[in-house]
């Protein structure tokens, strides 16, 4: 109960911010009715397959996932700049009660977003002639949970770190890496050499390439990048978790 009520008290912090609507729902609508218009306006030998609505709508799926980040980093830092996370740290609530009530409100947004950008696509695919198949696209949602887990991990662990100054500016670097080198603008497996070996190593391609692949139906492949984002996002949540729990700790002390 603890937990969920926390969880409610960081809904309301969230939903009072207006620019939490216009990144978290409005941005990625927008980028995808001008991400087709580009793609419809441009000659067609020129075309580039990521900005076909099967690709481009679960690369905006996780380009929305990276203002979730954002928000849960400013939400956390703010309140432990404003010490408000000492004074609760004096209530009967525990460290894990802080964690799922960051956490609880980020991953319903997470969702809430990913559906909202996947209704906008049905309706783009029926208007330009897309095929997009209901059944991948709630398929792709389940494979979309580890890059939230992810995406979350990353706004607990930068919120941990940064007061809310410094928070945005490191956010917007994993926002750049996720748009780049995370393939959701850029072609990185075409550009081959450095490009592509350093997307490889890091989560964010493996994350796109997990969903795209759900959407266009490619079961058999999904499983590799699906896996590596899966650890990926669990090394990076349990980290988040114990320097958040540590920053506690100190901040009590």
């Amino acid at each position: 109960m603890r937990s969920i009520e926390f969880s409610k008290r960081t809904t309301r912090e969230i939903l009072r911010d207006p620019l939490s609507y216009i990144f978290c729902l409005g941005f990625p609508i927008i980028m995808l009715i001008i991400m087709t218009v580009v793609d419809r306006s441009i000659p067609k030998e020129a075309q580039m397959n990521i900005f076909k609505i099967h690709a481009l709508a679960p690369g905006m799926a996780v380009f929305g996932l990276t203002f979730v980040m954002l928000f849960t980093c400013i939400q956390l830092s703010k309140d432990r700049t404003t010490a408000f996370l000492t004074r609760l740290y004096a209530s009967p609530m525990r460290s894990v009660d802080f964690i799922i009530g960051y956490t609880l409100p980020s991953v319903v947004l997470a969702l809430i977003q990913v559906m909202i950008t996947y209704i906008c696509s049905f309706i783009i695919a029926a208007i330009v002639g897309g095929d997009l198949k209901l059944f991948n696209m709630l398929f792709s949602v389940v494979c979309l949970l580890p890059s939230v887990l992810l995406y979350i991990g990353f706004g607990l662990l930068f919120g941990a770190l940064l007061n809310d100054k410094a928070a945005p500016g490191v956010c917007s670097i994993v926002i750049t890496l996720s748009c780049m080198i995370g393939g959701i603008w850029m072609d990185v497996d075409g550009m081959g050499g450095g490009i592509k070996s350093l997307s490889h190593c890091l989560p964010f391609y493996h994350g796109v390439q997990a969903v795209r692949m759900a959407v266009s139906g490619d079961m058999r492949r999904v499983t590799k990048p699906l896996i590596i984002t899966l650890l990926y996002a669990t090394v990076i949540y349990i980290l988040a978790v114990v320097l958040m729990r540590g920053k506690m700790k100190k901040d009590v002390r």
